[in-house]
């Protein structure tokens, strides 16, 4: 009885947190980051500012749910890509080439989005870091397995996937990608994919 009363009441603030952060991901996106308010959540809920305080201590620890979420399916994206039953170059090759157009398509085409992401990579969170860290061991684990093919070279693999997100960093940090869209004189995508493939295989 009791265990069944608790796992009712994990689920009701499971469903009141999410009803929360869709709202407040929907009025983020819609008016921004900076224009939005608890006051403007609870609003449109329906409830008060009050309840909204009873499952986020702030409008960072909403924003920092919302990123952390949104993170997730970019993890979830990234982990679907690199399991795919091709060869590791090729894995590496579609893995950058989607988080670029996820980041064009995404954090650039809404202007509000971008806010978003922006103010949590000025922050410095641990959601960030924590994602990062994920994403470089998917792609560890793709180079140990083009080295045991023996289509990468012998090398540190945990040393290789940061050096690999390093040099393609640029394809899929807001930020960066922004400063370059309008750039001539900066490699291109495919260039430097290749780039960091090759280096890989030498």
């Amino acid at each position: 009885m009791v265990d069944a009363l608790e796992n009712q009441m994990d689920s009701l603030r499971s469903e009141n947190v999410t009803r929360i952060l869709d709202s407040a991901e929907r009025l983020f996106r819609h008016y921004g980051y900076a224009k939005t308010n608890v006051a403007d959540i609870a609003k449109d809920l329906g409830m008060s500012p009050a309840n909204i305080y009873r499952f986020f201590a702030s409008k960072t620890e909403i924003h920092q749910a919302i990123c952390a979420r949104m993170l997730t399916a970019v993890y979830e994206q990234s982990r679907m890509i690199l399991s795919q039953p091709i060869s590791a170059t090729e894995r590496l090759r579609q893995w950058v080439h989607a988080q670029h157009k996820t980041t064009l398509e995404t954090m650039l085409d809404h202007e509000k989005v971008h806010e978003m992401v922006v103010v949590a990579l000025e922050r410095d969170w641990h959601v960030i870091d924590k994602h990062i860290n994920r994403i470089h061991d998917l792609a560890a684990d793709v180079i140990r397995e083009g080295i045991a093919s023996g289509e990468f070279a012998e090398q540190d693999a945990d040393a290789a996937s940061r050096c690999f997100g390093a040099a393609t960093v640029i394809l899929c940090h807001p930020q960066m990608v922004a400063q370059c869209l309008a750039k001539t004189n900066r490699a291109t995508p495919d260039e430097l994919i290749e780039f960091a493939l090759r280096a890989l295989k030498k």
